[in-house]
């Protein structure tokens, strides 16, 4: 396994670049997908906020791109601080090394706590809300087997089996992702579990800004933080329509390994975990399922891998013009409401790669392109 010395590489961002990086984030239309072009084609994020409004334009957005004001973002990182926690860029010693690997990875995280658990590899051990005796138990032990092996343990902060997770990580590490700002925990029963979590050997992690309150649709985001964290996850006491598959799917999406604890097919809280097992997860009936089957993942330098570049001064973009509008039609023609891969556009319209990712940063600008799943975009449907 890695050294932590190793693992903790990377370069931080200045006051100035953190501001900015933050404005650039909170600006309209701008994903982490989105983020991670602007800064790879500009050089920085300051560069990148000079360019928002023409790149917009040239979308064809239908008014002006409200971008975030440098006051707007003192405000949230003195907000940060005042909670004890920091924002923490994505290619910043700090930031949890798997994460980084994933598509659209979050250019920053709010985090509070000891900052110790973003370092070795993570188990995710996500469930049901309403668990079973059983189910509790076994979680524990999963996850207190784990932590002994020297794994984190990341779970949703939730009622039932997340709870018990961390509970029984909380001396070996834990990380709770957060649905909404690090200052808005759901559900209310474990704000105590927070401050424990975070006190301790554990830490909070959320995407979202300071005073968010988590809605329906911010949960599957935090399942993504979960499966992305994590080198694998666990699934025990799941229904057909819960959460944790999502968790699951996103795991598998990401290339990391998904473990199932088989229940009886008389629980409905069994019938997502079962209906895994089907799909090819890991039998696990006990830790060292999990610890054997990790074990040569582990090995490997997760920071090895490209991330958004910046610090270093600014890169300015070359000699390329702007493309043309016969350009735009081009690419804008050859996408339509079905995701396709932008390789396939690149060589559909014969147009050079650096064009093509800017006309597309352009769209995305403007609201006009959706991004998805492993890099694929098509063509929003405009009123």
């Amino acid at each position: 396994m890695p050294s932590d010395s190793a693992r903790r590489k990377g370069v931080a961002l200045s006051d100035k670049q953190r501001i900015a990086w933050l404005r650039l984030i909170r600006s309209d239309n701008v994903g982490p997908s989105t983020f991670r072009d602007l800064i790879n084609h500009f050089g920085s994020a300051e560069a990148a906020l000079a360019a928002l409004p023409e790149l917009s334009r040239r979308g064809g957005a239908a008014r002006a791109i409200r971008i975030a004001s440098v006051e707007d973002a003192e405000r949230e990182l003195d907000r940060a601080r005042a909670f004890g926690a920091r924002l923490v860029g994505i290619g910043e010693p700090d930031y949890p090394a798997a994460l980084r690997q994933i598509d659209g990875a979050p250019p920053l995280l709010a985090m509070k706590g000891n900052r110790t658990p973003a370092s070795p590899p993570s188990v995710g051990i996500v469930g049901s809300r309403n668990a079973s005796i059983n189910g509790v138990k076994f979680a524990s032990l999963i996850a207190r087997d784990c932590g002994r092996a020297g794994y984190v343990i990341t779970s949703g902060l939730a009622r039932g089996i997340d709870t018990a997770a961390h509970r029984a990580s909380l001396e070996t590490g834990t990380i709770a992702v957060l649905a909404g700002g690090l200052d808005k925990p759901y559900p209310p029963e474990n704000v105590g579990l927070l401050d424990e979590i975070t006190s301790g050997n554990g830490l909070a992690i959320s995407e979202m800004p300071f005073g968010w309150e988590p809605r329906a649709r911010d949960f599957p985001r935090r399942n993504r933080l979960i499966a992305g964290v994590s080198l694998g996850v666990v699934v025990i006491e799941a229904a057909e329509r819960s959460g944790s598959l999502i968790t699951a799917r996103l795991a598998g999406d990401f290339g990391r390994l998904v473990f199932a604890v088989p229940g009886s097919p008389l629980d409905p809280r069994c019938h997502g975990t079962n209906g895994l097992l089907k799909q090819g997860a890991i039998v696990t009936t006990g830790s060292a399922d999990v610890i054997d089957a990790l074990a040569p993942l582990s090995q490997l330098d997760l920071l090895d891998q490209p991330v958004i570049e910046e610090p270093g001064g600014e890169r300015p973009p070359g000699d390329m013009l702007p493309p043309d509008d016969s350009d735009r039609e081009r690419i804008a023609s050859a996408l339509g409401p079905t995701p396709v891969e932008i390789d396939d556009i690149i060589r559909h319209t014969g147009l050079a790669p650096a064009t093509v990712y800017l006309v597309l940063l352009e769209l995305d600008l403007a609201g006009r392109l959706h991004r998805h799943v492993g890099g694929l975009v098509s063509l929003a449907m405009m009123d």
